[in-house]
């Protein structure tokens, strides 16, 4: 007996529609539920703002460019607690603070770039742009023999541009959830309420070495460890 060709051409689009309707309706099940079957990291224009926000995880992301005396406190509390963050890191701070710089990767903390002078990277030309980045990541490469792949635009500013030259050296552009302004405001109060309040996973809190961190360092970590946080670097937080 033969086949009938129509009747096998049916049942196979029969098949098609059927698993076409299951996907349909698993992704609207999806959106009901609240479950989110794509990244939840905040990604605006290709800059990321925050990571996981299904996670518990958190950054303190440090920018140095200055304020070296305070390091080996904050090192040492970071320490204390386990916790792992990282440091962006200006290029004309590297060169002259090499040791501090080798003693911060030594202890386990992930290294960014900050930039080779901290000039608003909005401002400047490709060329330019590329200049900040590359330089700094040359020297850290030679120094460390690490490459680098998170960029911290210096005060946050950015372009179009500088997204593209980044993305074109192989980084990821970094902004933040949260700035405690610790570099303006010497009130450790102020930038520990600024750091934990309405805290939530994916955060990226941003800070500098100052005395006034310092002070506060201690009481944030414990802070966001109680309320059952996982502090870790950048790239855990987004990618991981």
């Amino acid at each position: 007996m033969k086949k009938n060709p129509f009747l096998t051409i049916n049942l196979k689009n029969y098949y098609v529609n059927f698993l076409i309707v299951l996907m349909l309706l698993a992704v609207a099940s999806c959106a009901v539920l609240g479950v989110n079957i794509v990244s939840t990291s905040s990604v605006i224009n290709g800059v990321y703002y925050s990571g996981n926000t299904e996670s518990n995880k958190i950054s303190l992301m440090i920018n140095v460019y200055w304020g070296t005396e305070y390091l080996d406190g904050m090192l040492e509390i970071l320490e204390k607690y386990d916790v792992k963050t990282t440091f962006f890191v200006g290029g004309t701070w590297a060169i002259k603070e090499s040791d501090m710089l080798t003693k911060i990767y030594e202890q386990g903390h992930e290294i960014g770039n900050h930039g080779y002078s901290h000039k608003d990277q909005d401002k400047l030309s490709r060329e330019d742009n590329k200049k900040e980045i590359l330089t700094t990541h040359k020297y850290v490469k030679e120094l460390l023999d690490v490459d680098m792949n998170l960029f911290a635009p210096p005060s946050g500013a950015y372009s179009k541009t500088t997204v593209e030259v980044a993305d074109e050296l192989g980084y990821q552009t970094i902004m933040w959830t949260r700035d405690t302004i610790d570099w303006r405001d010497k009130d450790a109060n102020l930038i520990f309420n600024r750091a934990i309040k309405d805290a939530k996973g994916g955060d990226l809190i941003l800070m500098h070495p100052t005395a006034k961190t310092l002070e506060a360092l201690e009481n944030i970590i414990l802070t966001l460890q109680k309320s059952g946080f996982t502090l870790t670097t950048v790239s855990d937080t987004i990618f991981g």
